[in-house]
């Protein structure tokens, strides 16, 4: 052998050896970048299609096909327009010529036929639980492209920037059984991917499909259009429970404690306090109350989670925070003799005897300002001495009080009590301060949330008796509301209740309702008033830093007679409905009941079927809504009329008006702020 021919030799395996890990480590390493291409796109895609899973939608990603181990399903969407199985494609030079799909010169059309098998497998599952053939739809969706591309085989290749559009636009096809019951099928159906242990690359060389990386071609921004697009043209209804993205990260948020969620009109509020009971239900034990004080509006709130959130709906309870007293009360076997008439009555005859002729009477002979202070700032706060009242602030009520005007409404309060005592009835404020009382000797168990919207409106009493439900627990007290938004005399801070949302406070900047021509004209109403909001501060209101669409400038009609704007009124709403608005899409709001009562009579008079806000539950309803201001807190309209509004809110303040007809001008001007901010899309103002 000649020398060195065995060095030769195995220097020769070792090259060889050598080659061949190369080549292995190079096709690992295009291996390596062609999955984190895939990866980078189906996360983008998945970063797109996480919105939906707020408007109803599970989105499922990464799931084995039916009877593999390998074969992936990058997302399946389940919700109300559908089951939707997407593909996440980033392909390089895709062209599409006679409905054949290209890829360079490479025909590639045959590539899609495997997904689109997948269709006629999962109708074929969702047939067994009623759910119909053509609710199962295929996508490819390029994230590196825009537009619609093809329809290949039953596959609906997209660019990224129309996929949404394409979900949401086939409407609510499934009812929310339907959709659980697909849900259900699909994960059976598409089982979860477990990503197996990592193995030595084999020394095969895998065919290489270009790939290119680049940024997503749809921005947040769009995505939010497609989203509004789609909510905008349905019943006013789906809308009020519509959950924009940036409000989904408000709903889960956690905190430590009681917390406090604000903001101006039209920025959500409402919507978000009942995704936030359907979160916090999801993943808390016990029983989240949500209540208000406006009586009407938890049955709306009600109907609107057993729609979106029906898994749930049993373990989120809704009840004006009246009605939650009674009924704790009489669980306990309080004896509560609520009579509003009988305590009107005892309140007039106490002011007959002691404040009229007084030092009450000189100073205001109209009762009903005294009688406010005895309800909104003595009883409600469940003040027991003169002591309390003497050194009290009264944030809300601008009329200055001396010792002795005070010691005075204290007698009044005291015989107004008496007499009440002596017929035997409670009021109204009795009722909350009885059920206090009750949960401050036996605690109830059972809460592990109460979430309290329009709070601004609460009494002080309520507050605390709400508070001992769940104390200061994270996540227990959620109170949502705008000090601006206040229409009732009188006021409180969390302080007096003692109660403390320090670092827990939010603020929401965004209008997502109205039109910047309706935010700015209503915000004209309120610009000069100064009030003491809940946490203490003195304030002139929270600004939306966004409003996010235009349309037309509210309109406002001054006639000489009631005739004249009654006719005006119809015209309007029958131009509303001639133009595609429908009847129950449009909200008729006056300040007082018996203003309602002759606007339903004309609408009837008009062939226009009409439903008071009394008697409306969240349902969509083929009718035009009336109802008074005060009833439509907390709910929207896609076109407003306000009717019968009196001239002299909407002109300047006369100089020499006295502080209390300045505080009553104040509260009447921001009711007509929250009648005017109900409407989403357009405004008009009857002046009668």
């Amino acid at each position: 052998m000649a020398a060195g021919h065995s060095a030769r030799g195995q220097a020769a395996e070792s090259l060889a050896a050598a080659e061949m890990h190369e080549h292995a480590a190079s096709t690992a390493r295009e291996m390596h970048r062609r999955y984190s291409a895939a990866a980078d796109s189906e996360s983008r895609l998945g970063a797109a299609l996480e919105p939906l899973q707020e408007q109803g939608y599970t989105v499922l990603s990464d799931r084995l096909w039916p009877n593999s181990n390998s074969a992936q399903v990058d997302f399946i969407l389940v919700g109300p327009s559908g089951v939707f199985i997407v593909d996440a494609k980033t392909w390089a030079d895709v062209t599409v010529a006679s409905d054949r799909v290209f890829q360079g010169q490479d025909d590639v059309t045959d590539r899609f036929d495997a997904i689109a098998s997948l269709a006629s497998v999962t109708e074929a599952a969702l047939a067994e639980v009623g759910v119909a053939a053509g609710e199962v739809k295929v996508l490819a969706v390029f994230t590196n492209r825009r537009g619609e591309l093809a329809e290949i085989n039953g596959v609906s290749l997209v660019g990224m920037d129309v996929a949404l559009s394409r979900i949401l636009a086939r409407g609510e096809r499934l009812e929310p059984a339907q959709v659980s019951a697909a849900l259900a099928a699909v994960e059976q159906l598409f089982p979860p991917y477990v990503m197996r242990d990592i193995q030595a690359p084999s020394t095969k060389v895998a065919p290489v499909i270009p790939i290119t990386r680049q940024e997503a071609l749809i921005s947040v921004a769009e995505i939010e259009q497609y989203l509004l697009a789609g909510i905008l043209a349905k019943p006013i209804e789906e809308w009020m429970a519509f959950l924009h993205p940036d409000q989904a990260r408000l709903v889960r948020r956690s905190f430590n404690g009681p917390s406090r969620i604000r903001g101006a009109a039209g920025t959500g509020k409402t919507v978000v306090g009942l995704h936030r009971a359907a979160y916090i239900a999801r993943t808390h034990p016990g029983t989240v109350l949500v209540t208000t004080f406006v009586r009407t509006l938890p049955d709306v709130l009600s109907n609107m989670l057993a729609t979106m959130a029906p898994e749930v709906s049993d373990r989120v309870e809704f009840t004006g925070v009246h009605a939650f007293a009674l009924k704790l009360l009489k669980a306990r076997g309080v004896r509560v003799e609520l009579d509003a008439r009988a305590s009107e009555r005892a309140f007039y005859e106490a002011w007959r005897t002691v404040g009229k002729a007084g030092a009450l009477g000189r100073i205001d002979d109209r009762s009903d300002y005294w009688n406010e202070e005895i309800q909104s700032v003595i009883k409600g706060r469940g003040l027991t001495r003169f002591e309390q009242y003497a050194v009290l602030a009264r944030p809300g009520r601008r009329r200055g009080l001396t010792q002795e005007n005070r010691f005075a409404v204290w007698e009044l309060y005291a015989a107004y009590d008496r007499e009440l005592r002596r017929t035997g009835i409670h009021d109204f404020a009795d009722v909350i301060l009885l059920a206090e009382a009750s949960l401050t000797t036996t605690p109830l168990d059972g809460y592990s949330a109460v979430i309290i919207d329009e709070a601004q409106d609460l009494s002080c009493s309520m507050i605390r008796m709400l508070h001992l439900l769940v104390g200061d627990r994270a996540d227990g007290l959620n109170l949502i509301g705008d000090g601006q938004q206040t229409i009732y005399p009188g006021g409180y801070t969390l302080s007096e209740a003692h109660i403390s949302i320090a670092g827990r406070g939010v603020i929401m900047t965004r209008n997502y309702r109205n039109t910047i021509e309706i935010a700015e004209f209503a915000a004209g109403l309120v610009a000069e008033d100064e009030y003491v909001d809940i946490d203490g501060e003195s304030s002139r209101g929270d600004t939306p830093v966004e409003i996010m669409r235009h349309g037309p400038k509210p309109k406002v009609s001054r006639f000489s007679s009631r005739t004249g704007h009654d006719r005006s009124l119809v015209e309007h709403v029958r131009s509303l409905m001639a133009a595609g608005t429908r009847p129950g899409d449009i909200g008729i709001l006056a300040s007082t009941t018996w203003a309602t009562s002759d606007v339903t009579n004309v609408l009837a008079s008009a062939g226009i079927p009409s439903i008071n806000l009394l008697k409306y539950d969240g349902r969509p309803v083929d009718a035009v809504k009336v109802g008074t201001i005060k009833r439509a807190k907390g709910l929207e309209f896609k076109h407003v009329l306000v009717a019968r509004t009196p001239a002299r809110l909407l002109e300047p303040q006369a100089v020499d008006v006295d502080a209390a007809a300045g505080e009553r001008r104040t509260l009447d001007r921001r009711e007509l702020y929250v009648a005017m901010t109900r409407a989403r899309d357009g405004l008009w103002v009857g002046v009668a």
